[in-house]
C-alpha cells in the first residue's frame, strides 16, 4: 500500500497552530499518515506530543552553525551567512529526501487540513501529483523570477529571459522523495559541491520553484500535474476580519482539502476557529 508522509518545520511562537495542524492530520488524515514536526532543539520538550517531533541538527550538516540574527554558518563555505528561511528550505529538502513514503507534504504550521485526505489524493498510477500554474508569473513577480533564475543556476540550466513564466509554488505542496533526491544529485553534479553548501550560499532561493523548474526541464515535465492547489488560502501580511472571514468561507470549494492563514497575517485564534468551524461543520 502507498504511503503518506507530512513534513512542518515549526517553532514556539507557532506551537498553538502547528498543534491545531497536528490535530487535524489525525482527524482527516489516512490512519498511517506519519507527521514529521521539525523544531530548534531548544522547543523539542514543549512541542512533545505535537506529531513526531525531531530537531533542525537532524537535517543540517554539522558544518552549519547558528549565529545570532535567525542566521546560520556553513564552515564549508562561510560567505556568505545563509538566513534561517533558507536554512528551512534545506531542512524540508533534506527531511523530503530522507522519506521513505511514495509521497510527501509540506506543510507549514499555519495550514490546517479541514477535509478528509489519503494518498490517493496525491498519487494517481504511481504518479504523484504535480502543481503547475501556468505562465502565472508576469514582470510584476520579481522575487519568482529570481528564484527561477536561481532553480535554472543551480540545475545547469541556460537562464531564459521570456515572461510569463510556470508558478510551482502551492499549499500544501505534494513532492516525490525519489524525485528530491534525483534533484539534488543534479544540483551536486551541477555544481560540484554538496547541494546543502549550493543553496545556502544563494541570497533567493525557492525549494517550490527548483522542483518544479527540474520535474519540467530535466523530467520532461508530470503525467499527473494539476493547477489547483486543493486549499483556500491567505497570504497577505494583514490580520483578518468577520467580513473577510466570511469572504474566506464562502471562496471555499468542494476539492478543498485544506486552509491556510498566513501566521504574517496575525490573524487572532477566534476568527482562526469560527473559520474552521465553517469550513468543517
Amino acid at each position: 500500500m502507498a504511503s503518506l508522509s507530512v513534513i512542518t518545520p515549526s517553532y514556539q511562537p507557532d506551537l498553538e497552530l502547528c498543534r491545531d495542524l497536528a490535530v487535524s492530520v489525525k482527524r482527516f488524515g489516512p490512519l498511517n499518515v506519519s507527521h514529521c514536526v521539525i523544531v530548534p532543539p531548544k522547543d523539542r520538550a514543549v512541542f512533545a506530543g505535537v506529531g513526531e517531533v525531531h530537531t533542525v541538527d537532524e537535517y543540517l550538516p554539522r558544518s552549519f552553525l547558528r549565529i545570532p540574527g535567525n542566521m546560520w554558518i556553513n564552515l564549508r563555505r562561510p560567505i556568505i551567512p545563509a538566513r534561517g528561511w533558507i536554512v528551512q528550505q534545506l531542512i524540508k529538502l533534506e527531511a523530503s529526501a530522507r522519506s521513505e513514503a511514495d509521497v510527501v507534504l509540506l506543510v507549514d504550521s499555519d495550514m490546517v487540513f479541514i477535509r478528509p485526505f489519503d494518498v490517493d489524493t496525491f498519487l494517481t498510477d504511481g504518479n504523484v501529483r504535480f502543481f503547475r500554474a501556468a505562465n502565472a508569473i508576469h514582470k510584476d513577480m520579481t522575487r519568482h523570477i529570481i528564484w527561477h533564475r536561481t532553480a535554472r543556476r543551480l540545475l545547469g540550466l541556460p537562464n531564459v529571459d521570456r515572461l510569463p513564466l510556470h508558478d510551482y509554488i502551492c499549499w500544501p505542496m505534494a513532492w516525490s522523495p525519489a524525485i528530491v533526491r534525483a534533484m539534488l544529485k543534479q544540483v551536486e553534479a551541477t555544481t560540484a559541491m554538496s547541494w546543502q553548501s549550493a543553496i545556502a550560499g544563494e541570497l533567493h532561493f525557492s525549494e517550490g520553484i527548483l522542483y518544479g523548474v527540474y520535474v519540467d526541464e530535466i523530467l520532461g515535465g508530470a503525467r499527473y500535474c494539476e493547477n489547483t492547489m486543493l486549499s483556500v488560502n491567505y497570504s497577505d501580511e494583514a490580520p483578518l476580519d468577520a467580513a473577510a472571514a466570511a469572504q474566506i468561507v464562502a471562496g471555499a470549494s468542494s476539492a478543498d482539502i485544506a486552509l491556510m492563514i498566513s501566521a504574517k497575517s496575525t490573524t487572532t485564534a477566534d476568527v482562526r476557529k469560527e473559520i474552521l468551524r465553517a469550513l468543517t461543520a
